[in-house]
């Protein structure tokens, strides 16, 4: 992956009708978030963007010939991601990348949501044990 201003600007411009994206450079390439959620990443070199995916829109994007982001660890190990590439002709039009888009960042709003740590039921309060043994009186 590869970092480039003009291929973030584009993106941003891409991304523009969800409001407030926030691009940061990362892994050599980007990621794009709004608010907590990173709902793209881009490669500048390939000039290319993923979408977060999950269950509930990966089948909408493979209908529509995305394919997914993988990657090759180390150890040679390829991985996928659950990020997939929008339609083709979205790269270049914003009307077209906004509906794409939005599933990707409700994708990325979910998985957010179940990272969030669930509060704690508060208990009521018990008395603690006792550590120290009672005296006993002497009686005589």
């Amino acid at each position: 992956m590869q970092t480039s201003p003009a291929f973030a600007g584009h993106c941003l411009d891409l991304f523009s009708g969800l409001g407030p994206v926030v691009a940061r450079a990362m892994f050599g390439g980007f990621g794009f978030y709004v608010g907590p959620a990173m709902f793209a990443i881009g490669d500048a070199e390939e000039w290319k963007v993923w979408l977060k995916v999950d269950d509930a829109t990966r089948g909408r994007f493979e209908a529509a010939g995305g394919v997914p982001f993988t990657y090759v660890s180390k150890g040679r190990k390829s991985t996928t991601m659950s990020f997939v590439t929008p339609p083709e002709g979205a790269m270049e039009d914003a009307e077209e990348m906004l509906p794409w888009a939005r599933l990707a960042l409700e994708a990325a709003e979910r998985a957010a949501a179940k990272r969030r740590p669930k509060p704690k039921p508060k208990s009521k309060a018990r008395p603690k044990p006792r550590t120290t043994p009672r005296r006993r009186s002497r009686s005589r």
